[in-house]
């Protein structure tokens, strides 16, 4: 799976490098990324990021994700992160995106043209891939609002999906998806 860096005016997304450990550390660990993205370490440390950058590296090289850092011109360092994890078995041919967006970074359609990026590099490095997948926790406006925006169509909200041990609640999430003709 090739490593593509791509842009969309202000917004690029591109490989994490072992220099954005600093960037990522001081920008994930934000009160209101860490409630929604419970499975992210908080707070995040030096150590975590290093972990993260040596767990994507591999799932590069496997081909069951692609982890792209985020930069907004105007900034120093990454400002968020977009991700596409492929299923396999009979799930082939899907996969799923996430994001976040760093507070300072945040209204300025940073979620929405990386998530657009990332989507158009995975159809197209992935002639398989039919369907991309988005989960959003229902109360989290703005991620929904980012799904909307880049195209997603919502089909559903999965109720009580699971544990959220930050919120200390099951969470609801709506379920978005964009098909490859749709791109």
């Amino acid at each position: 799976m090739r490593k593509a860096t791509r842009s969309e005016g202000r917004v690029t997304i591109r490989p994490w490098r072992r220099r954005d450990v600093d960037a990522l550390v001081r920008r994930i660990s934000d009160p209101l990324v860490a409630s929604f993205l419970d499975q992210v370490p908080y707070p995040y440390t030096e150590a975590d990021a290093r972990a993260w950058f040596a767990l994507a590296d591999e799932r590069w090289r496997a081909g069951t994700m692609a982890a792209y850092a985020i930069e907004l011109e105007g900034f120093e360092g990454p400002v968020g992160g977009v991700g596409v994890h492929f299923f396999d078995g009979l799930e082939a041919g899907a996969a799923e995106i996430g994001y976040w967006v760093a507070e300072e970074a945040r209204g300025r359609g940073v979620a929405t043209a990386a998530t657009r990026l990332a989507a158009a590099w995975a159809f197209e490095s992935h002639g398989d891939l039919v369907r991309l997948q988005l989960r959003a926790d229902v109360e989290n406006v703005a991620s929904n609002r980012v799904a909307e925006k880049a195209g997603f169509t919502r089909e559903g909200v999965l109720r009580a999906s699971r544990w959220n041990s930050r919120l200390g609640r099951r969470s609801d999430f709506a379920l978005w998806s964009l098909l490859r003709d749709e791109v």
